[in-house]
């Protein structure tokens, strides 16, 4: 079978782009699911625009809603068709409105969709994601249900025209598909087996972000630390992410998700000599029960999961380590639930992501016997939810009195309003929330703020300011392109000039000034 396309995509305007009177068209992504759901919705919305479409204001009833899904989780299913259910009355009402449904649920469930909700325009899978713009004009040629669902990957998604919800960050896909077996997951079947792309191909687009003002990118696959498996390269992994970090003005290199099977010393020697390369990790357990691993048909044990933490963290004394955990595997006693539990408090997580197991159709571990009953799964879950939220506590208390640099987000912090604070991530990607202090400039997002933790949480760091003492703000090229999305997306001048915190004038880029809210 011939690799896919590496060729940049083009995505020609589309005559149902625009309405009978000419105006355009708007439309709405939604995204359940991953950080390879969050790329690939970034590649809708940019392959919508390109045709023609218009985003849809905040509040306002868009033309066409593509849900792009998931099927991880047992509850996928659900959202979906709850989603789609509320939908059914927006559309009999709202003249022309489109609906389209894609990703991991919609390759899987394929006809099933439509089938249930009958009123769906579109629907497509994985592995096509470019088809949507032609399959919405088609739907609305014919007046009937699109669907297109391909069993194999013909162009790369990262080729696809793009629009980035963050002007500081940038995902970046280096693989797509998993040629691992894990008996609880349904991704391999719905994406198919690895595919690597090109190092060139990786780095000139990580080259395209940074130029477009992004500092920060985060490399993305199924089995992110496996690359290279399809041209030979045991060590394309860690070559790749010091190419990375030598590319200038990219100041913050992340990666998800990692296999503990595949974790070699190459790539933490790689996270620890190369400074762009963030001290974070996110590396999955699943289990600490070696039983349950190996019915889980994960490739590790426990003792090999510790001891890559341990030389982690032996290089990066400050790395934060976060983890995906499984409870309730068809088969885990309470002897493998308190093996996991142990492990849990030796790994001492920054946080963890923890699931009750669901089965998933098509999986191995759906036929399983000894499916662990209901109500003992989530006694088990609420005890390791008490663990690690304790855990987590008491590593976020290590944090106050330290200095951190945060890279300021547009949106981080619920509470921020109410607070008069604004969220970033520091380095190891902890959530901080930082107070600004009457008379301080205020950061942009993408500027860089250098604060010292007041106050840990389990879930968040708190950096407030002393009154009277001023935020220290590095602006950022980041910040400059904050300036200028907002500039073409309002229009709004800001005041010509402002003052820095060294009492020199700034000048302005016509935006409105970031204020805290009182």
């Amino acid at each position: 079978m011939s690799s896919p396309s590496n060729a940049p995509t083009l995505i020609e305007p589309s005559p149902a782009a625009l309405r009978p009177d000419g105006t355009q068209r708007t439309y709405e992504v939604r995204t359940l699911g991953c950080q390879m759901n969050v790329h690939d919705s970034e590649r809708l919305s940019g392959s919508l625009e390109s045709a023609g479409y218009l985003p849809a204001e905040l509040g306002e009833e868009a033309d066409v809603i593509v849900i792009n899904t998931c099927a991880v989780r047992e509850n996928a299913a659900g959202k979906l068709y709850g989603t789609l259910g509320h939908l059914a009355s927006v559309k009999r009402r709202k003249e022309g409105m489109q609906i389209a449904v894609g990703g991991c649920m919609a390759q899987m469930d394929k006809q099933a969709v439509i089938d249930k909700a009958p009123y769906v325009d579109v629907v497509f899978g994985t592995h096509n994601l470019g088809s949507l713009p032609g399959l919405l004009e088609r739907a609305r040629h014919n007046d009937e249900a699109q669907l297109e669902i391909l069993e194999s990957l013909e162009i790369f998604p990262s080729t696809l025209p793009t629009k980035r919800d963050s002007v500081s960050s940038g995902w970046v896909s280096i693989s797509v598909g998993c040629n691992n077996t894990c008996t609880f997951c349904i991704v391999p079947s719905l994406r198919g087996k690895e595919k690597d792309r090109r190092p060139g191909d990786i780095l000139n687009e990580i080259k395209m972000l940074v130029d477009d003002g992004a500092v920060e990118v985060t490399l993305l696959g199924q089995n992110v630390n496996s690359y290279g498996v399809e041209f030979g390269d045991r060590q394309a992994f860690s070559k790749l992410l010091r190419a990375a970090g030598e590319i200038e003005g990219l100041e913050r290199i992340r990666f998800t998700s990692p296999h503990p099977a595949a974790f070699t010393d190459d790539v933490i020697d790689a996270m620890a000599e190369t400074p762009a390369v963030m001290p974070s990790l996110h590396m999955p357990l699943q289990s600490g029960s070696d039983t349950v691993l190996k019915a889980m048909r994960r490739s590790y044990r426990s003792a090999k999961f510790l001891g890559i933490l341990d030389r982690v963290r032996e290089k990066m004394p400050n790395a934060a380590i976060t983890t995906d955990i499984i409870v309730g595997f068809p088969g885990e006693t309470e002897k493998d639930f308190l093996e996991t539990m142990r492990v849990v408090e030796e790994s001492r997580f920054a946080s963890a992501f923890t699931f009750q197991y669901s089965i998933r159709e098509g999986t191995p571990a759906a036929t399983m016997e000894n499916q662990v009953p209901k109500e003992v799964v989530q006694e088990r879950y609420n005890r390791l939810l008490a663990l690690q939220e304790r855990v987590g506590n008491e590593e976020a208390q290590k944090q106050v009195g330290r200095e951190v640099e945060v890279l300021v987000g547009a949106s981080e912090g619920r509470k921020d309003s109410a607070t008069h604070r604004l969220s970033g991530r520091a380095e190891d990607n902890r959530l901080v929330h930082f107070s600004v202090p009457e008379g301080s400039a205020v950061p942009r997002p993408g500027d860089v703020v250098t604060v010292t933790i007041t106050r840990g949480a389990p879930h968040y760091l708190v950096a407030d300011v002393a009154d009277g003492e001023k935020l220290r703000i590095r602006r950022t090229r980041a910040g400059d392109a904050w300036d200028r999305s907002q500039a073409e997306s309002c229009g709004v001048p800001a005041p010509a000039t402002s003052v820095g915190d060294d009492g020199k004038r700034i000048v302005g880029l016509g935006l409105p000034v970031l204020r805290p809210q009182a």
